[in-house]
């Protein structure tokens, strides 16, 4: 299996930056979007454990929309082969001293890259 072969990791990390656009500018449509539509994805957040498309969307159509900007650091993007990557990084929000991680499983679909599973925490 090929690791890191450059288009792909270029693809995934285009994906990625798009959804962090989206996170911190609370782009709704777009976070949806780039989340795999199935009962089987899935996203562990730091308060929140949400099973399946339909609930990570209502999560995200009722999330604060304020103080979501953030600073991001050692973010690794791995792909495996031309269709599975992860990506993780950790992150302190703006005015904040705690650390938090997230991890992300993507695959790509017929519509293009997505994820099929996330996870979220903050470091004590």
């Amino acid at each position: 299996m090929d690791i890191n072969l450059p288009e792909v990791v270029a693809e995934v990390s285009a994906a990625f930056e798009r959804y962090e656009h989206a996170l911190v500018h609370n782009e709704v449509e777009v976070l949806d979007e780039l989340f795999h539509n199935s009962p089987h994805t899935l996203r562990y957040g730091a308060t929140e454990n949400l099973v399946g498309y339909d609930a990570i969307k209502e999560f995200r159509a009722s999330r604060p929309s304020q103080g979501l900007q953030r600073e991001r650091m050692n973010t690794v993007i791995t792909t495996y082969g031309q269709d599975f990557a992860t990506a993780n990084t950790e992150f302190r929000r703006v005015g904040s001293e705690r650390t938090g991680r997230q991890s992300q499983t993507w695959v790509r679909t017929p519509e293009g890259w997505r994820v099929v599973a996330a996870h979220v925490s903050l470091l004590a």
